[in-house]
């Protein structure tokens, strides 16, 4: 049996950002207990890479302060320790009236968020910043950045172990007990105590909380992001990263382009439900989960609308047929074709659903009196994640 004060369920950028913040506050024992064997195996690790500087968050709103404060901490942290940070820019592109004006939403947004941007009005001014872009108006935000979050990742697991902090891999965390006095939690490699819990589990963070009790009006709908890269020979159609306007109405934001880090474009995602919580490719299925989800109650609410039934059919075309995500790709950039994309990595978005068939769009976490449970690190979970684990250290340092 082990004894920490403080066990962290999840080894990603939020339950280490949480760690590195704790041991900066307290003097606490803390331990951090990861599932895999390697560290960013899943949304840490799976993501486009992108740093969101908040032009797209209503002023005011949770993901407009940690996308704000987590751009700007996160190029210093890159900056400080040799990761690689690219601070290419974004073009949010529109193709119609309706989108332009969702554009002026966007400005304003930006504006009250103090978020530099640019107002493009023309193909041509479109053009000078992207040239095989299409469109009728734009927003450019030169804040946007594209990071490694697989080194970021590494990183702040080599601060923490630096600062004392256990980490456990290869530990999955199976079962969750309430005791007095903390909590008992068994694993795959054996049994630990602590006196406080933080549940940063993900994709399972929802059934660890569920086991003591918490949380039991939401549950985590996986939707899987598959991505394309362009081939090196067609890379110069796209310099930075080109992303469409986002629809209000739409739970996604759409096939957009990204350079990465290390000189890459990638294409997409799609969102498209996974048959399985860890089910990265489109032939993966895990029966428990396909049927935990089909017959969530929240998720069947989710579906009784036409908008989201035309949705899940449209994502599913993309993941299964190559040339209706290059119809979607072209959108954006009309001369990539089917032959300039190949397939790459897919990531699994824990989407958090309530049981009225909500999708919950903000970060949400529930407080117990000596624990923490993380249900929503939603997107931009990334770019949010110093921020956002230096709060959720602070409220627990609060119980102490």
């Amino acid at each position: 049996m082990m004894y920490h004060d403080v066990t962290i369920v999840g080894g990603g950028c939020v339950g280490l950002s949480v760690a590195k913040h704790l041991s900066e506050l307290t003097d606490l024992d803390v331990a951090v207990l990861e599932k895999e064997h390697h560290l960013a195996a899943h949304q840490s690790g799976r993501n486009s890479g992108v740093l969101h500087p908040g032009f797209n968050y209503p002023q005011g709103s949770k993901k407009a302060r940690f996308a704000i404060e987590g751009t700007s901490r996160m190029k210093e942290y890159c900056a400080e320790h040799d990761i690689p940070c690219d601070e290419h820019g974004v073009l949010v592109v529109a193709q119609d009236d309706s989108e332009e004006a969702r554009l002026d939403d966007l400005a304003r947004q930006a504006e009250a968020n103090g978020v530099e941007y640019e107002l493009l009005d023309s193909q041509t001014e479109i053009r000078e910043h992207e040239p095989y872009a299409a469109g009728k108006a734009a927003l450019y935000a030169p804040e946007a950045a594209s990071v490694d979050s697989q080194q970021y990742v590494y990183e702040l697991a080599r601060e923490v172990q630096d600062a004392g902090v256990d980490l456990y891999t290869g530990y999955e965390v199976t079962r969750v007990e309430k005791m007095a006095g903390g909590y008992h939690l068994a694993t795959t490699n054996g049994h630990f105590e602590a006196m406080y819990l933080v549940n940063a589990a993900g994709l399972h963070a929802d059934e660890l909380a569920h086991q003591v009790g918490v949380g039991e009006r939401y549950q985590v709908v996986p939707f899987r992001g598959e991505y394309y890269e362009v081939r090196p020979e067609s890379a110069d159609l796209c310099r930075t990263m080109i992303y469409p306007t986002p629809d209000p109405e739409l739970p996604f934001l759409g096939v957009h382009y990204t350079r990465r880090t290390d000189g890459k474009i990638i294409v997409g995602p799609n969102a498209v439900l996974a048959f399985g919580r860890e089910a990265y490719d489109n032939t993966d299925i895990n029966p428990r989960d396909l049927y935990e989800t089909l017959t969530y109650e929240g998720f069947r609410k989710l579906l009784s609308s036409k908008l989201m039934v035309k949705v899940a059919w449209d994502e599913i075309n993309k993941s299964y047929r190559k040339e209706k995500f290059t119809e979607a790709s072209q959108r954006l950039v009309p001369d990539i074709r089917s032959e300039d994309l190949q397939q790459s990595y897919a990531g699994i978005r824990a989407q958090l659903v309530s049981d009225d068939g909500e999708l919950v769009k903000d970060p949400l976490f529930v407080e117990r009196e000596n624990a923490v449970h993380i249900l929503n690190a939603v997107s931009p979970g990334l770019t949010s994640s110093l921020p956002f684990g230096e709060h959720i250290a602070e409220t627990l340092a609060e119980k102490i």
